[in-house]
């Protein structure tokens, strides 16, 4: 805390740009904590409050607005983009866009205090189609909020902050060095074993599914995906369009005496993987991640010939999916 002080102490506002801006592109830089010691330096007449409130916003608005024009151009490719940077791949996109959806521009606002979705937020306005002054209104407002609460608890406890960092310095080295030492053994555990886990799921091929799919008793489907991205680019015809949610809270309604194939559009089919573990744990032995999800679906399956496709619709198997 103390060299984040003499830091900005000595590179002002333009250390305080770069941190915001750089943590808002989507850097693993925490830029809260600068902003506090940037309230206690203008609490204690070493910083204009006015000027790193201005400096914040800005940079967040940029770096926002960069993500905004790529997601307007791109389209959904830079959400694949952000998911393989993910630690958590199969929620990256899922989770963060359907809150999203549920909340239109009113998320941009919150979308600062919600990790996942202050990145993702704004390509996702850029895909689905606001226009740039609803997105600077609701964007900017949610950026002042975040630098406001940054910047005014640091200027609040300005003089007690400022007594504990003279206590702190002769006690934080040790601690924070193992406390950044646990946290990333217990961070990379973590991602190593989810990988290896879900990439140790034996998969079905698009060639398998295709030969199962003209049998007399074909596969139940299941789609994965977000229902946005299920409604905007269709996936394998008669597929069920689940969530991971749907699969925990629904899975006594799906039919046990069927195969069932799970697919989605994610890097490492990893929300399929994850969806036949969890299916795995409920007592269901004849589930397969389709390899290579939708993609692979879309650039190797061809029609479904015979007319022996015919996947029972939801109500049969109990579902009515909303």
């Amino acid at each position: 805390m103390n060299e984040t002080i003499h830091f900005l102490m000595q590179y002002g506002t333009l250390l305080l740009f770069l941190v915001v801006f750089v943590e808002q592109i989507g850097l693993p830089l925490p830029a809260l904590p600068v902003l506090v010691v940037a309230g206690v330096l203008a609490g204690t007449g070493h910083m204009n409050l006015w000027a790193a409130a201005g400096v914040t916003v800005f940079a967040a608005l940029a770096a926002d607005w960069i993500w905004y024009e790529l997601g307007r151009r791109q389209g959904r490719r830079v959400l694949d983009l952000l998911c393989r940077i993910s630690l958590e791949p199969d929620s990256c996109v899922r989770r963060t866009e359907d809150f999203f959806i549920k909340h239109g521009p009113h998320s941009l606002v919150a979308a600062k205090f919600i990790p996942g979705l202050s990145t993702i937020a704004p390509p996702l306005a850029g895909i689905v189609g606001f226009g740039a002054p609803l997105f600077l209104l609701y964007d900017g407002l949610g950026a002042l909020i975040w630098a406001w609460s940054g910047l005014g608890i640091g200027y609040a406890f300005s003089d007690q902050i400022e007594r504990a960092v003279v206590y702190a310095e002769q006690v934080a080295p040790l601690a924070t060095g193992a406390a950044v030492g646990a946290l990333v053994l217990y961070i990379a555990h973590k991602a190593v074993s989810r990988r290896r886990q879900l990439r140790d799921v034996p998969r079905i091929t698009v060639g398998q599914l295709t030969e199962k799919l003209r049998t007399e008793e074909p596969p139940l489907l299941i789609d994965l995906r977000p229902r946005a991205s299920a409604e905007a680019e269709p996936g394998i015809p008669n597929a069920l369009v689940m969530s991971l949610d749907d699969l925990a809270r629904r899975h006594h309604e799906l039919p046990r005496h069927r195969e069932l194939v799970l697919y989605c559009g994610c890097p490492a089919d990893a929300s399929s993987a994850q969806g036949t573990l969890l299916l795995h744990k409920k007592g269901f032995t004849r589930v397969w991640p389709l390899a290579g999800g939708i993609e692979a679906w879309r650039k190797h399956a061809g029609p479904v010939e015979g007319g022996r496709y015919t996947a029972l619709p939801s109500a049969t198997v109990g579902l009515s999916m909303p």
